[in-house]
């Protein structure tokens, strides 16, 4: 099966029908939650979402814009875009991210697969580090976990003596580029496809993966978008500057 992972749209469509128009051929969408957040087209990002397939997971934003989060776990100016977002969502689109489960979920036809939004321990764990990977990692059951949140693309790897990290390396901060990642038989991963639309790595360009169970790649993907455009629309909504010219720092 192959598999197109998406995570951390944070409402930003520009970079997510980026993301699609670069796509290989895949078989399902599944969708690692933060739909909505930061971003000025929350309506219109659900809508794409939703045309794409049945697999998705909530993100911490996504509970938040709908109520099942205090916004005073967030930064001033994320309570504000959360805020706001709630606000222009319609209620359909709003108790669609009502009733968005929590992850772990699984897919039949993929055995050893789970996915979540910021570990298979806590929906909100920020796994980051190797050492944030220790745990997750070792008391799942799933082989190969998928997770975003941290908007950092990339994987932790587990045998039975090592725990490491991979970033992939790209060549170039404007183009469209791929990374391929094996998988090995016998080991633990922890997957992160980046984020569509906030990468805080560094490089601006939106990151997304595809997962080919037969030969068990990951196929890390940056591709550029029309940031200002993105920008703009953060503009015209009024909402905190920071939150367009962040974008142009992958940060």
């Amino acid at each position: 099966m192959r598999v197109l992972l998406l995570s951390d749209i944070h409402s930003n469509l520009e970079a997510l029908e980026a993301c699609l128009a670069a796509a290989p051929a895949y078989d399902v969408v599944v969708n690692l939650g933060d739909i909505v957040g930061y971003c000025a087209s929350p309506n219109e990002v659900i809508t794409r979402s939703r045309a794409l397939g049945k697999h998705f997971i909530r993100g911490n934003h996504d509970r938040a814009v709908c109520g099942l989060m205090d916004l005073k776990d967030f930064n001033p100016i994320a309570a504000l875009a959360a805020e706001w977002t709630r606000d222009q969502l319609t209620p359909e689109n709003l108790e669609w991210l009502r009733a968005l489960p929590q992850g772990p979920i699984q897919i039949d036809e993929l055995g050893g697969v789970q996915f979540v939004h910021g570990s298979p321990v806590d929906e909100d764990d920020y796994v980051v580090t190797v050492q944030d990977a220790v745990e997750p990692i070792m008391v799942t059951e799933a082989p190969v976990t998928f997770f975003g949140h941290t908007h950092l693309q990339g994987s932790f790897a587990a045998n039975d003596t090592h725990l490491d990290s991979y970033r992939p390396a790209y060549k170039t901060v404007g183009q469209s580029e791929v990374s391929e990642f094996p998988l090995k038989k016998g080991q633990r991963y922890l997957v992160n496809p980046g984020s569509v639309g906030q990468p805080r790595d560094g490089d601006w360009r939106s990151g997304f993966a595809a997962f080919d169970s037969e030969s068990g790649i990951v196929t890390f993907h940056r591709v550029p978008y029309n940031l200002k455009s993105a920008q703009d629309r953060i503009f015209a909504a009024n909402l905190p500057q920071r939150l367009a010219t962040r974008l142009a720092a992958g940060r």
